[in-house]
């Protein structure tokens, strides 16, 4: 006989295991499966661990909507878990007056996703919270924040165990198919221990593998998975302290948030992403990319000093867009796209789905109890 289960979680990156948190706290017979050895080895581990405000997402988004949410929901998590983080607050800086225009339209764009606290200040008062700092003007926001997302993901991954769910390492999904009787999705699972579950549920949280899970599932159509593009990010540490206490972005640019300065909870700052478009997974840092970062760095801080910058990590953000091209939203792909019932993909789930995680959970719990 083949086991039959609740629901099966695929990645145990913090979405996925936000999700299963959520489906186990419900009372549905959880699984989480995870291909590698540990918890959150890809994109949620290499981030800026930053807590995002919900600033720059257009109106009736997903990305609008769940990060504002899931902001809300991430402070208090942090609160009640006793989950390191730190309400430093950014500043997103225009570095001459060209740029004026792109703060009142990230301004505009946040109010419009309810953001409450955001405060335009001009260059004297920039200056007067970061000296170090170089602008013309400058967006303060106050409720963006900093986390510990190892810390955050053990939590989450604690709640799914109280609630009798199970977490499975090195168990990649090798394929699957839709069973009429009894109604579900039979999963082959690789490992040590190979199986084959039936899950009535099946949550697709497997990040940059996710098209890859989907494709491997029998029944569901090409035609629904939706094409991948590599955008990767290198950051670089700074050596000695540095002199600034609030985040600092530049305006936006194609693909990314441009090389902002983030600080970790112990103080230390690096700067990045970068954005590189490349076709495969691979996590080196090329020094020789920090010559780059000097002269985007400097925009916003002249004083930064010669061989102040040497390689921290890269990341790579699972991008449904095309290079130079408008981002492109989450997506959370129920049977109204592909046509099985009970399965739910997510593709897409860059920046900001560290933030956005609990709200996203509760996005799919949803559709899980009033499919459409």
């Amino acid at each position: 006989m083949t086991d039959i289960i609740d629901c099966v979680v695929i990645g145990a990156g913090v979405v996925g295991l936000a999700v299963a948190r959520a489906c186990a706290q419900t009372g549905l017979d959880t699984l989480v499966i995870e291909a590698e050895s540990t918890i959150g080895s890809g994109t949620s581990s290499r981030n800026s661990e930053v807590i995002h405000a919900g600033l720059y997402y257009p109106q009736g988004s997903l990305k609008a909507r769940l990060c504002v949410q899931g902001r809300q929901a991430l402070y208090a998590y942090c609160a009640t878990h006793g989950i390191a983080h730190q309400r430093c607050g950014k500043l997103i800086v225009a570095t001459d007056s060209s740029q004026l225009d792109a703060l009142q339209r990230i301004r505009a764009a946040a109010h419009a996703n309810g953001v409450q606290h955001l405060h335009l200040l001009d260059q004297q008062q920039a200056q007067a919270l970061e000296p170090a700092l170089r602008c013309t003007a400058a967006l303060h926001s106050p409720d963006t924040g900093i986390i510990d997302s190892h810390g955050l993901m053990l939590a989450l991954q604690g709640d799914l165990e109280s609630a009798d769910g199970l977490l499975v390492l090195r168990s990649p999904l090798l394929g699957g198919k839709v069973t009429g009787s009894p109604a579900g999705i039979l999963l082959r699972i690789g490992g040590s221990d190979p199986t084959e579950i039936i899950a009535r549920h099946v949550i697709n949280c497997a990040g940059l593998q996710a098209q890859a899970v989907a494709a491997s599932i029998q029944d569901v159509a090409p035609a629904s998975i939706p094409g991948l593009r590599y955008a990767k990010g290198s950051y670089y540490a700074l050596t000695g302290k540095t002199p600034f206490s609030h985040l600092i972005y530049p305006v936006p640019q194609p693909g990314g948030l441009g090389v902002h300065l983030t600080l970790d909870l112990a103080g230390q700052a690096r700067f990045g992403p970068d954005v590189e478009w490349v076709d495969h997974i691979a996590y080196d840092v090329d020094p020789t990319r920090a010559d780059g970062f000097y002269a985007a760095i400097r925009q916003y801080w002249p004083a930064l000093p010669d061989q102040a910058l040497h390689p921290s990590y890269a990341g790579i953000r699972p991008k449904l867009a095309q290079p130079n091209g408008p981002d492109a939203d989450f997506i959370i792909q129920d049977a109204r796209s592909h046509q099985i019932p009970g399965l739910i993909n997510l593709y897409g789930i860059e920046s900001p789905g560290l933030t956005a995680c609990l709200a996203i959970a509760d996005e799919v719990l949803h559709r899980l109890q009033h499919p459409r």
